[in-house]
């Protein structure tokens, strides 16, 4: 598998000693508009150089973990919306990826290419807005328009699925909830051919920007072994030069009938992890493509009575398929007892569900693991060392949404 490296930029900064002559606490947050969400991080400066820092997580848990040990398996899929609200159609896709998982159930295979489809549009969404935030936040505006402006397109596309553009609940256990429309598929193509335009402008105002490259290049450094045992995924680890990717290491959906490849950084600075960011969104561009290309006829969701809604006019004729449908509604599925973990490359990182049966129409108990709650644990790691000002560009280089960390 070819490798890519990001572009070698001149810019990199002397490291300064810590004097420890007078150290000052200073609160950062949880109502600063650059902690992404209702967080706050207790750091012990000695002038404006950071010597500690402490993260003080739990503003937004609202036990969702708790709330999917009290109701169906299918009634929870809402409620992974609200993890991670930026990309909320990954949430949706790891979630019942896991319960199928459970079930042990397959599903067809055009709602596999649409799922891989869906999951890497919502890719580019979650990249496109990092992008525009992050430059954002270390001052450049004009970047941000230009991300929400492709963003936008993508998310009408959203409305036109499945009738919302941020709490999505498309997926379902045994498939999704409808298929595409050919102005979707349409719509879809016309992204695609304009997108690598787009990618450019954005990298016109940054990639060799001095501002930029001062403030990302050798910016909270962590190294590939610090990296792996920090638990850190996704970008922020592939940005250390690690090669790990759930999509090819262990492929599920559409992932291995498709030809792409992993960008990986060689620093693990922020600088190397937006550029990881920009080449996956060009990788996501292929993928969607080829799965356009390759898209196969048949079923969009599995025709399992047991577990999955049967279809309305089976409900309307049919008596066994109206009496299914009562009990799925009511009481839910029976999931086999045991207990299983499935882990999902999102794009912030491995999004995973760890999910007890006891063999009720519940969950006995659920654990998500969340990227956003793992990365903040290296904050400290990778702030020391680093000014106050780093610490907004740190926040944003693992893209953290509070929702989610939280939960």
């Amino acid at each position: 598998m070819d490798v890519k490296e990001p572009p070698k930029v001149d810019g990199a900064k002397e490291s300064l000693p810590l004097l420890k002559t007078e150290e000052l606490l200073l609160n950062l947050g949880p109502q600063h508009p650059s902690t992404h969400g209702v967080l706050k991080v207790l750091l012990t400066l000695e002038g404006e150089k950071v010597i500690k820092s402490v993260p003080v997580l739990g503003f937004l848990h609202r036990g969702v973990e708790k709330i999917a040990e009290t109701i169906t398996y299918n009634q929870f899929i809402p409620h992974t919306d609200r993890l991670d609200y930026v990309c909320a159609m990954y949430n949706n896709f790891a979630y019942v990826r896991a319960v199928e998982k459970l079930l042990g159930i397959t599903i067809p295979e055009r709602s596999e290419y649409l799922r891989t489809i869906v999951a890497e549009v919502q890719r580019i969404i979650g990249h496109l807005f990092w992008l525009g935030t992050q430059a954002l936040d270390i001052g450049a505006m004009t970047v941000f328009f230009f991300t929400f402006r492709e963003r936008e397109y993508l998310l009408d596309l959203f409305d036109e699925l499945c009738g919302a553009r941020l709490t999505t609940s498309w997926y379902r256990v045994g498939g999704v909830e409808r298929d595409f429309t050919p102005k979707i598929i349409d719509d879809l193509y016309k992204f695609l051919e304009d997108f690598p335009s787009k990618i450019d402008e954005y990298n016109t105002l940054l990639l060799n920007n001095r501002i930029w490259l001062g403030r990302t290049k050798d910016i909270a450094v962590i190294s590939g072994e610090d990296a792996v045992a920090f638990g850190l995924s996704g970008p922020t680890l592939r940005g250390s030069g690690v090669d790990y990717d759930l999509r090819k290491l262990s492929p599920y959906g559409a992932y291995d009938k498709v030809e792409w490849t992993v960008p990986l950084g060689t620093k693990g600075d922020t600088y190397d992890r937006y550029w990881i960011r920009i080449e996956e969104m060009k990788e996501s561009s292929k993928i969607i493509k080829q799965c356009l290309d390759q898209l196969p006829e048949g079923d969009y969701i599995a025709y399992l009575p047991q577990i999955v809604v049967p279809p309305k006019d089976r409900v309307f004729t049919d008596m066994e398929s109206m009496i299914y449908q009562f009990k799925l509604f009511t009481d839910g599925f029976r999931a086999p007892e045991g207990d299983i973990y499935c882990g999902t490359e999102a794009h912030k990182g491995e999004l995973g569900f760890y999910i007890v049966s006891q063999g009720e129409g519940k969950p006995y108990r659920l654990k998500i693991r969340s990227p956003s709650f793992i990365h903040m644990g290296a904050f400290d790691h990778m702030a020391k060392g680093y000014m106050i000002a780093d610490m907004i560009t740190i926040f944003g280089t693992y893209d953290i949404v509070m929702g989610e960390c939280d939960r």
